[in-house]
């Protein structure tokens, strides 16, 4: 699936993942390719990311491995519409 992480100051990560595990309002979840779509808001915590990273290409992110990447968020909220995935965060 394609992923978009944005801020009001700029464009976070943007690329193909296999999930993203999120901290939900109501409870962490994970979302994988082809998830129904959802909206949802974000709560302070960590974004993690599965896929193919490397570190020139996902300065923002901190790399696990190269195939784990995190984020921490103070709040936000992601949309999953047509195996595209959207989070804006603060």
């Amino acid at each position: 699936m394609f992923l978009e992480i944005v801020s009001p100051e700029k464009k976070l990560f943007s690329g193909d993942i296999f999930s993203v595990h999120v901290p939900g309002a109501e409870g962490s979840f994970q979302i994988l390719n082809n998830h129904a779509p959802i909206v949802s808001t974000l709560i302070k915590g960590e974004i993690r990311l599965k896929g193919n990273f490397e570190k020139k290409s996902s300065e923002n992110l901190t790399i696990q491995n190269e195939k784990e990447a995190f984020l921490e968020i103070q709040s936000g909220v992601i949309e999953m519409k047509k195996n595209k995935l959207i989070i804006l965060v603060d």
